[in-house]
């Protein structure tokens, strides 16, 4: 099916390229496939990416935060890109990347966003105008006519998604991206997410593990990840609390160890309303310096129940069962491996994640069986 948009005279002749994305770590779970795929297929183009920061502020006391995003540490470390814009987060900074890359020259430009693809279309064409600029491409209807500017600044469009009304995985429809733009086919085998964790993040992993008295030798241990960035998918502190005690009381689980995420901001919160319930062998975990503690964690436990976001790609990633507790809508972003991934959905379309039912996940435990290979490799 491809109907490759980009020239490969000048694919063939080019040096470097862009590629711009408002990357969120469940998106770079599997864009990281079909960029591994671009370097392997032109291993003479240099990779640049531009990691536009949706919630860029004035607000100098987000800042500190929005500079530390962990996705960076994850693009900067995959040996994928010599260059990765990362200060995009407030208006200042932003103009001095745009000039930053200006100087660059960039001789093609490639847009990655189905958020406001007009806007990033412009921003394409400003980052380089006088080079090959391709980029997502809305249909246009009679309210949006204003866009087709923007649309005119590309040389190539790639549809935003070819498979309408077939029910295909998020990177599928990411693969196909670079099918249109640069004739790349991947086989399904070639999207299974994966993360290279380095050592020192697995070492520590573990003797946070045994600094919480937690012996993987004797017990389970159960990842419980309630949040996300949209109230929506996120799942009540009650319900993990009450998920916990049923747990311990199963046999299968009895003596289980549970780690429960939090994003920083609300660690402490997040301590302070479970510790009503006097749950044992509970623990709480949030990636405070790097990316790399968040999968390094997650690779050592036995379970993961995680709400829709990063955490259930991650888990495919190191390969540890995963139970997904999911709205109806986006199916295509449900978890990739479905041999061991467990979907929960809510029962009505317009229900968020919160509806879901404790009874409704401990049904799905007897179903999650950790696959041998990830004792193999945390094998030192």
């Amino acid at each position: 099916m491809s109907t490759q948009q980009i020239p490969a005279d000048l694919l063939k002749k080019t040096k470097k390229i862009l590629f711009i994305a408002p990357l969120a770590i469940g998106d770079f779970s599997y864009l990281q496939n079909s960029f591994k795929a671009f370097s392997q297929t032109y291993p003479h183009i240099e990779m640049h990416l531009w990691v536009d920061e949706l919630r860029r502020t004035r607000d100098e006391r987000q800042w500190p935060f929005l500079e530390k995003y962990a996705l960076y540490d994850w693009v900067s470390d995959c040996d994928l890109f010599s260059k990765v814009y990362r200060r995009t987060y407030s208006p200042a900074l932003l103009a001095e990347s745009i000039q930053e890359a200006k100087d660059e020259e960039y001789p093609i430009v490639v847009s990655l966003s189905i958020l406001r693809p007009q806007q990033y279309a412009s921003l394409a064409r400003k980052l380089s105008p006088h080079g090959y600029v391709a980029g997502i491409k809305h249909p246009v209807s009679l309210l949006k006519l204003h866009h087709l500017v923007a649309y005119k600044k590309l040389d190539a469009a790639i549809q935003e998604n070819r498979f309408q009304g077939q029910q295909v995985h998020i990177s599928t429809i990411y693969a196909d991206w670079f099918n249109q733009a640069f004739g790349i086919e991947s086989k399904e085998a070639d999207l299974f997410p994966y993360v290279n964790i380095p050592k020192q993040w697995l070492q520590q992993a573990r003797f946070q593990l045994e600094e919480w008295g937690f012996d993987k030798t004797k017990s389970k241990v159960v990842f419980i990840n309630p949040f996300a960035k949209i109230n929506k998918r996120c799942w009540p502190l009650s319900k993990v609390a009450e998920l916990i005690k049923a747990m311990q009381g199963m046999k299968a689980w009895r003596g289980a160890c549970f780690v429960v995420s939090a994003p920083p901001e609300k660690l402490a919160q997040t301590q302070a309303s479970l510790k009503e319930y006097k749950l044992k062998n509970t623990q709480f975990f949030s990636a405070q310096d790097n990316f790399f503690e968040l999968p390094a964690m997650l690779s050592w436990c036995d379970l993961i129940i995680s709400v829709e976001t990063a955490v259930m790609h991650l888990a495919n990633a190191v390969h540890v069962p995963v139970i997904a507790l999911m709205r109806q809508k986006n199916p295509e972003w449900a978890p990739f491996d479905q041999v061991h991934s467990k979907v929960i959905t809510s029962t009505h379309r317009h229900d968020w994640v919160d509806a879901i039912s404790v009874d409704n996940v401990i049904a799905q435990l007897s179903h999650c069986v950790k696959p041998e290979i990830q004792e193999e490799a945390l094998a030192f």
